[in-house]
């Protein structure tokens, strides 16, 4: 049973990977009909959150586990959430880019942002990759991934901002590549907090607001 829902987790993991690939894919190739994958991804990842939180109970009330298997069991719980809003913020990501491709056309090439997405999916692989392989050494790679994605998102906010300024008429489309920005790092954020939770799980050790990895 529980490779069942250890499986679950990491399918739900496969999944979120998928949905945010579908929803980046129609921002860069501004096809807005393929966001209708980002919408049935989500409902998959919404049933998986659903079944893996009913296992981890079920076990956490017949079995009383100790220990290692306790922490792992907290880990999953948490990396369950974070795989759920990693697929709200897909979600988000596809309101914005519909939104963007039907107020016209481009505003400016997308580089920045394609190159931040991509790190993102990197951030999300590699977290997933260290929960599978309960490798520590390996979230923490992802953690130090973190700040580059943030470094990004300020740079892309800064463009354009500066470019709104000049040009008053792309507000709308402007301000949609800005809160897909801010969803992306979000979308870091969490494959962050899975990281930190790979941790705990292999060490015990809870290094959440300046806890220290041993």
């Amino acid at each position: 049973k529980q490779k069942n829902w250890k499986k679950t987790n990491i399918d739900m993991g496969g999944n979120v990977e998928l949905d945010n690939e579908a929803a980046t894919k129609a921002l860069i190739q501004h096809q807005k009909e393929k966001l209708k994958k980002v919408y049935e991804l989500e409902e998959k990842i919404n049933l998986q959150h659903k079944q893996v939180d009913e296992a981890c109970v079920h076990l956490l009330a017949r079995q009383s586990p100790l220990a290692a298997d306790l922490r792992l069991v907290i880990a999953i719980l948490k990396i369950s959430t974070d795989l759920e809003r990693m697929g709200d913020q897909a979600v988000n990501i596809a309101h914005n880019t519909r939104e963007y491709i039907q107020a016209g056309e481009s505003i400016k090439p997308l580089i920045d942002l394609p190159t931040m997405a991509s790190d993102v999916r990197k951030m999300v692989r590699s977290s997933l990759d260290a929960f599978v392989q309960q490798d520590r050494q390996h979230a923490r790679n992802v953690l130090k991934m973190d700040d580059n994605v943030d470094e990004f998102k300020n740079k892309i906010f800064h463009e354009l901002i500066e470019i709104m300024e000049k040009n008053p008429t792309i507000i709308k489309r402007a301000l949609c590549l800005i809160l897909i920005a801010r969803n992306l790092e979000r979308l870091g954020d969490h494959a962050t907090n899975i990281a930190e939770d790979v941790i705990f799980a292999v060490t015990g050790e809870d290094i959440r607001h300046g806890g220290s990895d041993p």
